[in-house]
């Protein structure tokens, strides 16, 4: 059994990107693969691990889904960020040939990253829950005609051939995760290279989002991620946000004040260290 104070939990099969990203970010943890987010949520909260690494957003395919939604409901905090390079293998059972190929598995985000080898040969796209089980799934079934787009550790893992190697459309593909614990480990505001996330609605008026962004603007707080997403009813907006900076340095805080006057809610999911990936190319 491992040690749960050494374990961190991720969503996905053993051989996901997302245990590649847990072996990069924090190779001395032993990483625990969850069907599900919320799984993965529940095993912090539970104790059986100490960290989640959850995926936000990827630089091809774009934001993945309905996590915007669990992260504030999950009661966890982000206490860190990892950027992963993605790289797709196209796989298939011991002997096969790509002309053999009809299908191809995996998740919806590498297959959506991967578009121009899905044109090129010809095959149809199954969507799995992760590009894991998509790689343990055509291995159990040991058909030709049936390959999986999924990482070299999971050929390895499932015994799977790799036909074609870095197969992703773009050579930047790359995700960025946050990590998630019980508490929030807070750095102190004299650091100049924090991010802060929170989460924040808007009151239901005209301009009530142009109106919320002015103190950011005016106190030069650097936002470098906005996203929105709705309501059941489809008619309060959300709001995703990272802002540079810590809520106690004098910028970020009075644009927070400023905010306020404009949501009738604001969460801060964290303060974090900023990952070396962002200062690449500023």
């Amino acid at each position: 059994m491992s040690d749960p104070a050494n374990t961190i939990s991720f969503q996905g099969m053993l051989g996901a990107n997302s245990m590649i990203a847990c072996r990069s970010a924090y190779p001395d943890m032993t990483p625990l693969p969850c069907r599900t987010f919320d799984d993965a949520f529940e095993a912090v909260e539970n104790r059986d691990a100490a960290l989640a690494m959850i995926p936000i957003d990827n630089s091809v395919a774009g934001r993945v889904a309905d996590i915007h939604h669990l992260m504030p409901e999950s009661g966890l905090h982000i206490v860190g960020e990892h950027f992963q390079r993605v790289n797709h293998q196209l796989l298939g059972v011991p002997g096969t040939k790509i002309e053999d190929l009809t299908h191809v598995h995996s998740h919806v985000h590498a297959l959506n990253q991967c578009r121009n080898l899905i044109a090129e040969i010809g095959v149809e796209p199954v969507v799995h829950v992760d590009t894991a089980g998509a790689a343990e799934d055509i291995a159990a079934a040991g058909d030709k005609t049936q390959g999986a787009i999924s990482s070299e550790l999971a050929a390895e893992l499932n015994g799977l051939d790799i036909l074609r190697t870095d197969v992703e459309d773009a050579e930047h593909n790359t995700t960025r995760f946050v990590v998630m614990a019980r508490e929030p480990n807070s750095p102190g505001p004299e650091r100049d290279d924090l991010i802060t996330t929170f989460v924040f609605g808007v009151r239901n008026i005209p301009a009530a989002l142009y109106k919320a962004m002015g103190g950011f603007a005016t106190n030069g707080v650097n936002m470098t991620k906005l996203e929105s997403y709705v309501d059941g009813e489809f008619n309060v907006a959300q709001f995703y946000a990272d802002v540079e900076g810590h809520p106690e340095q004098r910028p970020l805080k009075l644009a927070l004040e400023e905010l306020t006057f404009f949501t009738d809610q604001l969460h801060i999911m964290g303060t974090y260290p900023a990952h070396p990936f962002r200062r690449r190319g500023a």
